[in-house]
């Protein structure tokens, strides 16, 4: 094996693929899973990073400490020049996301036996929509993550470019591709011209003939989602008493349905003021389950919540949110249709940076032979039926959700650095 790697730094889940025998393969990351959460857990009580999968389990079941997840959406924000507090340090987000990266790095070198010096990242078409100095402010950032993680070589590709390559690898014949890539964070798209007799070209920029991507993926589905159904039991939209009838602010419920802002709603003062809302509130048992959940910590456990009872209504059209862990029976009924109005936002978005890009190349839909989806966000019936709807006429392939793009990286890697 090589010391060539590609790594899907991804919003929700991460992966890392070495060269075996000439050809990528995906690495255990956790047990036999080849995903890894991208989430940390700082165990305040037995001073220890968990990670992954054991990070979320540690929190769920009540170990003191921090959790962070979602790391990847700040890249390019200005939270990236802040410092949070774990337990007795003062860390910045830089170094939280080079301590995820280079665990990984060192569970790949532990199986391999072998340093891990070149990699090709992963990276979305866009980390800031409209703000290119932005963007490249934030590639900048990552690329000094990786090498403070330890490698010596690091390059880059997008994402759908990443995935076009795997896919490439089971064609016959030449294709002109729509790749849909949309993960947690981002959707990416890219037009590319693919053939078998292509593939192991290091150059691939005239096969490119467009990009596109906007800031949004399976975080902002849950977000709404939550919005819609969790937040109204714990008081959102809620009216003060007396004649003007204002309602609840509406900031600390969308701080709490949001991964990185989560934390800042426990602050002892946000706490009080929720309190003292209560007292004028003409609904004081809603803002009760929402202090309730705010002294015990829980928003990222009702984020897992929501974001469970999507996954299951891509499948069936009606789940249970079960939110016996703020009240005891609290449950909610949610259809898939609900699920479905909430995020048609999302949807419409997804859809318009499609037709966005086929104009960029100056291509109409018909002339896409193929169209590759991966990701898990395309997992929801709401986005493939968008995708379906503009391109009727062609085939759609659902690829490996979670990694093409990782698999793709790695023979970037192979083409670069070999």
């Amino acid at each position: 094996m090589s010391a060539i790697c590609g790594i899907d730094f991804g919003t929700s889940n991460s992966t890392i693929g070495v060269i075996d025998h000439g050809q990528p393969r995906l690495l255990p990351l956790e047990g036999n899973e080849l995903t890894l959460p991208s989430a940390l857990f700082f165990n305040f009580e037995e001073n220890h990073t968990r990670f992954g999968r054991a990070a979320i389990e540690d929190y769920i079941e009540g170990e003191y400490g921090r959790l962070m997840r979602s790391l990847k959406s700040i890249l390019g924000s200005s939270l990236m020049l802040k410092s949070t507090q774990i337990k007795h340090r003062q860390l910045n987000y830089q170094q939280i996301i080079a301590e995820f990266i280079g665990e990984m790095k060192q569970r790949a070198e532990w199986q391999l036996n072998a340093p891990l010096d070149y990699v090709v990242a992963g990276r979305p078409v866009h980390f800031v929509d409209g703000d290119k100095t932005a963007d490249d402010a934030a590639q900048a950032t990552l690329e000094t993550i990786y090498r403070d993680a330890g490698f010596k070589g690091v390059a880059f590709q997008f994402e759908p470019i990443a995935a076009a390559l795997n896919y490439e690898q089971q064609l016959q014949k030449e294709a002109l591709a729509l790749i849909v890539d949309i993960g947690g964070g981002t959707s990416d798209f890219t037009i590319i011209r693919l053939s078998p007799e292509n593939q192991n070209r290091a150059d691939r920029v005239d096969d490119i003939l467009a990009t596109g991507g906007v800031h949004i993926g399976g975080n902002d589905f849950d977000r709404r989602f939550n919005l819609a159904t969790a937040m109204p039991a714990l008081g959102m939209n809620s009216h003060m008493k007396g004649a003007s009838r204002l309602k609840l602010p509406s900031a600390p419920y969308f701080n709490l349905a949001t991964w990185h802002l989560i934390h800042h709603q426990y602050d002892p003062r946000n706490i009080h003021q929720m309190e003292q809302f209560r007292l004028h509130c003409e609904q004081p048992q809603l803002i009760d389950r929402l202090v309730r959940l705010l002294k015990n910590q829980d928003g990222h456990r009702l984020i897992g919540k929501v974001e469970a009872c999507k996954i299951r209504l891509a499948n069936q059209l009606e789940t249970k949110l079960d939110l016996s862990f703020i009240e005891q029976s609290l449950s909610l009924t949610c259809q898939r249709s609900e699920f479905d109005e909430a995020t048609q936002t999302e949807v419409n978005g997804i859809s318009e940076t499609i037709k966005a890009s086929l104009q960029s190349a100056q291509l109409k839909p018909e002339q896409i032979n193929s169209v590759f989806l991966t990701g898990g966000t395309t997992g929801l019936p709401s986005v493939r039926h968008a995708v379906q709807a503009i391109f009727n006429h062609c085939e759609i392939v659902e690829g490996d959700r979670f990694g093409s793009v990782g698999l793709g990286l790695t023979l970037d890697a192979q083409r670069r650095f070999k």
